[in-house]
């Protein structure tokens, strides 16, 4: 199983890996978390299936925190590509894509690379919020 969902901003991307983290009973597989100037994108793959009650409910809480994707194509073949063991710098750099995160999915990186980003700016744009 799979779910692809674009979230607004930082804290609801925190939120979906609090998520898991709170639920090791859920066989994640991988998350990738991609960062793109207007939100992020929440890639998350399960090891095998899960109930569809347990589908519903975990459906429900992304679509409250962001809304069902479907990526471009370079975004797709960038996913594609992580899926199929390529390394993350190499993919960002051939599909121009910020990937924040790929594997077990780690808040910290999510926090480092906020940091690292605002820092950068000066300021903290709306979606690292």
């Amino acid at each position: 199983m799979e779910y692809l969902y674009y979230l607004a901003n930082a804290s609801l991307t925190l939120r979906v890996v609090q998520h898991l983290h709170a639920r090791p009973q859920t066989p994640v597989s991988f998350v990738t978390v991609i960062h793109q100037i207007d939100g992020w994108v929440v890639r998350i793959k399960l090891k095998g299936q899960v109930s569809s009650q347990e589908d519903g409910d975990f459906r429900a809480f992304l679509s409250e925190l962001g809304i069902s994707y479907e990526p471009p194509m370079r975004v797709q073949m960038a996913l594609w590509s992580l899926e199929a063991g390529q390394c993350p710098v190499d993919v960002m750099r051939r599909y121009q894509v910020a990937i924040v995160s790929h594997g077990s999915p780690e808040r910290e990186e999510i926090e480092a690379f906020r940091q690292q980003f605002v820092r950068g700016l000066g300021y903290c744009p709306e979606t690292l919020a």
